[in-house]
């Protein structure tokens, strides 16, 4: 008898999902795939800066070849901001 007294007092493992839950998640999400666009601008940038010191370019060409390519991500992951909002 103490046994199944102590399975029922046992408490189940619960998931209620509310739609603020759902919101939250589907929010987080997004900034994870915002967080993704903008890290591989980074990576690409980096890659075109040293393709550009690779190939005889100067310094200053370099560094605002890597800008634009980063803003360029910057940009994508702030129109994917303002897509996901309607």
């Amino acid at each position: 008898m103490l046994i199944t007294a102590g399975v029922m007092a046992w408490p189940e493992p619960a998931s209620a999902q509310t739609r603020g839950m759902e919101r939250r998640d589907d929010r987080r999400d997004d900034r994870g795939e915002k967080r993704d666009i903008k890290q591989d601008g980074r990576e690409a940038g980096r890659d075109a800066k040293e393709e550009c010191k690779d190939a005889g370019g100067n310094r200053i060409e370099c560094r605002q070849e890597k800008r634009d390519i980063k803003q360029d991500s910057r940009q994508e992951g702030r129109s994917e901001k303002h897509d996901g909002d309607d």
